[in-house]
């Protein structure tokens, strides 16, 4: 695929940003009906919140093995055949008889929807490189901040004249129109002789190297840390907003959508400056930002402090992941390209395993107490901003020093 320029270049982000989408809206979508759904299969909200781990483990695993899975057949065939899976697995989540049934069905459609997260960001890796990665980057996750904006708010919307189960069936339309665009509009990007051998011994060195490089699981702990404590604030904010301060579906999805804008500020401030702002520093001021911004949760919880005070810190928190998500990103796989697809995926496993771990965590209190998910959060950001210093930062510190 040749470096596309102008409308094309646009049309490209719309697209593979549409592809990123699929995990906010598989993940941020029924969020509104989690009480619902409590009800209707007369469990737990612990057993609800467990479909939210096992939806990020699916979508950790699937990128684990979708990524290396595209270094060797190409990018564009395995996406059409996972956008197909998801397409299923969202209509056997509306069927699922039983609250287990459901649980596994979500396991399947986050393992799906690895397929558009993990590719897209490949092909992005196949066509850029340098400043002009960071730039895409941050056009690309434009497009895919949206997700946090909209999901919750057509979550609510479904929720306003059908049951939860039709959220599931809106997913499984938005599979078929993915399935249909990727099919007419999408070039294969990595061209056959710049794939890897179909070689599994190939295939586990290449994560074995992306394992010793300091510098890369630095950026890629960093990350992960910091987005598995936005898991957190998304498992348990539906509690928080509707049981603790009592605001309705409609505008829990108002209040949650808000920082989807934070998304997109913290993501754009990176994509505009970044000509003239070094991504490092960029980097250091969002892990910064989230670690005050949790603090501030945190007090304004034990405080039992009006909504507007816990709310406030929360858009400061998810405008930093905007940040530190995009730099991070861009200068872990920026050496990589010639396993952009594994690389990709290590990239994209951490957050969702080390979600996977924090989600359930917020309700070890009951669906009553939010100082479980504000404790987790501040704790993410503080082991995130550990692994830059301790990994990226001193690694580089001495190879200077070796010069």
């Amino acid at each position: 695929m040749n470096k596309p320029v102008g409308t094309k270049r646009l049309q490209l982000a719309l697209l593979l940003g549409s592809l990123g989408l699929l995990g906010p809206f598989t993940i941020d979508m029924y969020l509104p009906s989690f009480p619902t759904i409590v009800n209707d299969y007369g469990t737990t909200a612990s057993l609800v919140q467990i479909s939210l781990t096992t939806c990020l483990l699916g979508l950790g695993l699937g990128q684990l093995i979708i990524g290396p899975m595209s270094d060797v057949q190409g990018r564009r065939k395995p996406l059409l055949f996972f956008l197909t899976f998801y397409l299923i697995a969202s209509i056997a989540c509306a069927l699922a008889p039983s609250i287990y049934l459901f649980i596994a069905a979500r396991f399947l459609q986050g393992f799906a929807a690895a397929g558009g997260l993990v590719i897209s960001r490949a092909i992005v890796r196949d066509i850029y490189n340098g400043r002009e990665l960071t730039k895409f980057f941050a056009l690309l996750m434009l497009v895919g901040n949206l997700g946090p904006i909209v999901a919750p708010i057509v979550g609510g919307g479904v929720l306003a004249v059908t049951n939860w189960n039709g959220v599931f069936f809106v997913l499984a339309l938005v599979g078929l129109v993915l399935v249909l665009t990727v099919s007419l509009k999408l070039e294969e990007s990595l061209p056959v002789e710049k794939r890897v051998p179909s070689n599994l011994t190939q295939i586990v060195s290449n994560f074995g190297s992306l394992f010793k490089d300091r510098v890369f699981l630095g950026y890629a702990l960093t990350q992960g840390f910091i987005i598995a404590g936005i898991f957190a604030y998304v498992s348990g904010i539906p509690f928080v907003y509707q049981n603790i301060y009592g605001v309705s579906p409609q505008v829990f999805s108002l209040l949650f959508g808000v920082n989807g804008l934070a998304l997109i500020i913290g993501t754009q401030l990176v994509g505009r400056l970044t000509d003239i702002i070094p991504e490092k520093t960029f980097l250091k001021f969002g892990l910064f930002l989230s670690t005050t911004a949790g603090t501030f949760l945190l007090v304004a919880l034990l405080l039992k402090a009006p909504l507007l005070a816990v709310a406030i810190p929360i858009f400061f928190l998810v405008s930093s992941i905007g940040i530190i998500s995009t730099s991070s990103f861009a200068l872990a796989i920026e050496t990589q390209g010639h396993i952009a697809g594994s690389a990709s995926a290590l990239l994209g496993l951490m957050p969702f395993v080390l979600g996977s771990l924090t989600s359930p965590l917020v309700g070890l209190a009951g669906e009553y107490s939010a100082i479980p998910m504000a404790v987790v959060i501040l704790s993410a950001s503080l082991l995130a901003l550990l692994s830059y210093f301790m990994l990226v930062r001193r690694t580089t510190l001495h190879v200077q020093m070796e010069k």
